[in-house]
């Protein structure tokens, strides 16, 4: 019988002494990094084909051959007859993701230190077009529900996991990074030409070798319980200990909604910022971020692969060419488990235009991470033309009642119960903040409309989250919303 399950997301959000290091402080993150060493990849590999690009093939080639048997995953056969080949010069997509193998989580796992013990903790789909020098990120949420067949229903960061224990159990043709990129292959629609894995610890490293990297934090991300996070809002320059504190803070976008969506886009946005550094750095500088993270890349392609993809990236400009987005998903609280069930007619669209080239998002309104995290996201299509927002789509679509202000209460006692509703409601396209009522004695989800001309939003929002108890306010919230909702204990065991 599989021994994977589904587990409880956060445990409560809090953390404990077996608590795995995403949650950890800063000063734990660095400790760890020592400890660990070099074992896994970076996700930034695409750093290194326009690094290469901007040294030159031949200088490039000398340096590259140096540390060639880092970025090898040749004794992967079973990755390697999963991948699909992709004619030179075509669009391809490439799978990058970072697995969760630090020494505190092993430790703390019941399965040991196998590589079945290991989980997806960030997964990015890449489109890459050398002839037009695009570079598309889409972020796939880590807690997606995706039925794993006789392993059961369970969230699609399991798929490394459910690989390597194949793989172990002696099935042939198998592996942790094979199933991964069958996995999401299947899930995305799209055929997966290359893979590469990441470890974010190492954007210390990466980020400090380069002098640090230029951001614009829309909002203040202050986690001083479990990254240590205290980076405040505007452009500014990270060093590599802040950019990784950046890259994991998920709990310091509680209140706006699903922490992973914000931390996703933030995470885009620093291979940006990196990618966009490095193409501004001299030669010398280059080789040198190159030699940094030669040992830990992990990929399926060759030197001469790399070498010839840069060539083909001479010129790029991530301003206009690199375009980013996230998976479409609404929460789901299932047999004391926070699932993201995919919006699978919004998740088809945002694939089409991906697949064509174009911005993953129509309109920036798409965008639920827009003026929160991740500032700098793309919205232009592929001829320039900026995506459009809801106030310019000249009237192609009437306006929805699906809008208004919401602030969702939580009074069931449920940790990060919330925010996971305000993300699900923001998604429809209600403006949502998320807080804490005043008491968790709430049996059951009340929707209370401020005043006579919001009822109409209110009931929009009880019928997005299945639920009928409609009433007017008395008094008691106004001027905090349009819409007013008290999360009870029915929310909670749904």
């Amino acid at each position: 019988m599989p021994r994977f399950k589904a587990t409880k997301r956060d445990e409560g959000d809090r953390p404990s002494s077996s608590a795995y290091s995403r949650t950890d402080s800063a000063e734990r993150y660095s400790g760890a990094r020592k400890k660990r060493g070099r074992k896994r990849g970076l996700k930034v590999f695409l750093i290194t084909l326009v690094v290469i690009a901007a040294i030159g093939c031949t200088a490039a080639f000398a340096v590259m051959m140096r540390f060639s048997n880092s970025f090898g995953m040749a004794a992967d056969s079973a990755l390697h007859g999963t991948l699909t080949e992709a004619a030179s010069g075509d669009p391809f997509y490439m799978v990058l993701i970072g697995v969760d193998k630090d020494q505190a989580r092993v430790e703390g796992s019941e399965y040991g230190a196998s590589e079945s013990a290991y989980r997806t903790d960030t997964i990015l789909l890449a489109r890459v077009d050398p002839t037009e020098k695009q570079v598309t990120l889409v972020s796939i949420h880590r807690d997606t529900l995706i039925d794993f067949g006789s392993y059961g229903k369970q969230k699609i960061n399991a798929a490394y996991s459910i690989g390597a224990e194949r793989q172990e159990a002696g099935e042939q043709g198998v592996s942790g990074a094979s199933y991964t990129v069958e996995t999401i292959s299947k899930f995305a629609g799209v055929p997966i030409a290359h893979y590469a894995e990441i470890d974010f610890d190492q954007f210390i490293s990466v980020v400090d070798a380069i002098g640090g990297i230029e951001v614009n934090v829309p909002v203040d991300v202050y986690d001083p319980e479990y990254t240590g996070a205290d980076i405040k809002a505007g452009e500014q320059t990270l060093n590599g200990n802040d950019a990784l504190q950046l890259c994991r803070a998920r709990h310091a976008y509680d209140k706006y909604g699903d922490g992973d969506v914000y931390r996703a886009a933030n995470q885009r946005m620093v291979i940006g910022a990196i990618l966009k550094k490095v193409l501004a750095s001299d030669p010398v500088t280059i080789a040198s971020t190159v030699s940094t993270m030669a040992d830990s890349v992990q990929t399926d392609l060759s030197i001469g692969d790399i070498v010839s993809l840069a060539t083909q990236f001479q010129g790029f400009d991530m301003s206009t060419n690199m375009f980013s987005g996230m998976e479409p998903t609404n929460s789901k609280y299932v047999n004391d488990t926070w699932y993201e069930i995919c919006d699978t007619r919004a998740w088809q669209k945002m694939m089409t235009r991906v697949n064509q080239g174009l911005s993953p998002y129509e309109s920036e309104d798409e965008d639920t991470a827009l003026g929160i995290a991740g500032a700098g996201t793309a919205t232009k299509n592929s001829d320039g033309s900026a995506a459009a927002s809801s106030s310019d789509s000249s009237g192609e679509s009437a306006e929805t009642e699906y809008s208004g202000s919401v602030k969702v209460l939580n009074g069931a006692g449920v940790s990060g119960l919330a925010g996971r509703v305000a993300s699900t409601l923001s998604n429809h396209g209600f403006d949502t903040t998320a807080a804490t009522a005043d008491s968790f004695d709430y049996s059951s989800t009340r929707i209370i409309y401020v005043g006579d001309g919001n009822r109409a939003k209110a009931e929009a929002v009880a019928d997005t989250l299945g639920l009928s108890n409609v009433v007017a306010d008395d008094g008691t919230y106004a001027g905090e919303a349009d819409v007013i909702v008290v999360l009870g204990a029915d929310m909670a065991n749904n």
